[in-house]
């Protein structure tokens, strides 16, 4: 519990993100789709492409397909995809916090389910028609939105698979699919973000690990099929990161982690991952491609 206290802590704590100065404006002009960034970490990678000049359209899913929107004349737009109309509120802020910005960034939100086969058309229409229409770019897709259901082997029910893999797995790849055609013709960007669960043994966490497993498989697929025109395909493993989800993992693991973190020994924040999915997203990561960034404090290396 006192974990998870802290997280919450550091994680309205990262929300000041958008107080700082401006990084330099490396994404200025880019459009962006990150899936399941109203709050915790996605919302902290939203904002810190936006902080960057990027137009960020945020996705979280949800079984209500609507569309808010938020829009204003500017360089920068992100588009906050929430889930539930319990999110809406926590939406509403990001796109505030995003459209405060010095940059003169503005923000959509957008409520789509991703374990439902329309959204990522619903979220790419969203994000077209608000960003120049048809022939507009989207240079920038982060694969975010994630579901994690804590089971004994012999607990898991076919509800469950299906609900970690329609939007861990299958999510992911129909979201790439949609986007794939509105990539620039050089120089798109994908971010897959799995966990360092993916190559660890954490009981209880089948589905949830070998879901990010499949992220990484898809990654260096997708960073073949995809190169030869400049685009990147990356994926950046976080271990423990101060945010909702960690208060769903068992807290002997958190405590695990925390206690085998060379550095500090200690959880991630979302600002320490978020910057390293930015660089991915960025011109300066154009000779990488089909790796996965480990983000952990050291607590795995490879």
């Amino acid at each position: 519990m006192a974990a998870a206290t802290e997280a919450r802590e550091e994680q309205q704590a990262s929300s000041e993100q958008g107080l700082l100065p401006l990084p330099p404006q490396t994404l200025e002009g880019k459009v962006a789709i990150v899936t399941g960034s109203s709050r915790g970490l996605g919302a902290d990678m939203a904002l810190d492409l936006a902080r960057r000049g990027a137009k960020v359209s945020s996705v979280q899913f949800s079984s209500v397909q609507s569309v808010q929107y938020a829009l204003a004349m500017s360089l920068s737009l992100v588009v906050i995809v929430y889930t539930s109309p319990s999110s809406a509120s926590k939406a509403s802020r990001l796109v505030a916090t995003i459209q405060d910005l010095p940059n003169a960034s503005a923000a959509i939100s957008v409520q789509a389910d991703l374990s439902q086969e329309s959204a990522p058309a619903t979220v790419v229409t969203a994000t077209l028609a608000h960003f120049g229409g048809p022939q507009a770019a989207i240079h920038i897709l982060v694969n975010n939105a994630a579901v994690q259901i804590t089971r004994p082997l012999g607990a898991i029910t076919l509800a469950d698979y299906e609900r970690v893999y329609d939007v861990n797995v299958r999510g992911v790849i129909l979201m790439t699919q949609a986007v794939l055609p509105h990539m620039p013709a050089r120089g798109g960007r994908v971010v897959n973000i799995s966990s360092v669960g993916a190559r660890a043994g954490f009981a209880g966490l089948s589905l949830y690990t070998s879901s990010k497993a499949a992220l990484e498989g898809l990654t260096r697929a997708w960073a073949a099929e995809l190169g030869r025109n400049g685009t990147t395909v990356n994926c950046v493993a976080p271990g423990p990161v101060q945010s909702e989800m960690l208060d769903s993992i068992p807290p002997h693991i958190v405590r695990m982690q925390m206690d085998n973190t060379p550095l500090e020994h200690r959880v991630g924040t979302p600002r320490e991952v978020s910057s390293v999915v930015s660089w991915l997203a960025g011109p300066e990561s154009g000779w990488v491609t089909g790796q996965v960034v480990n983000v952990s404090g050291g607590w795995t290396m490879y």
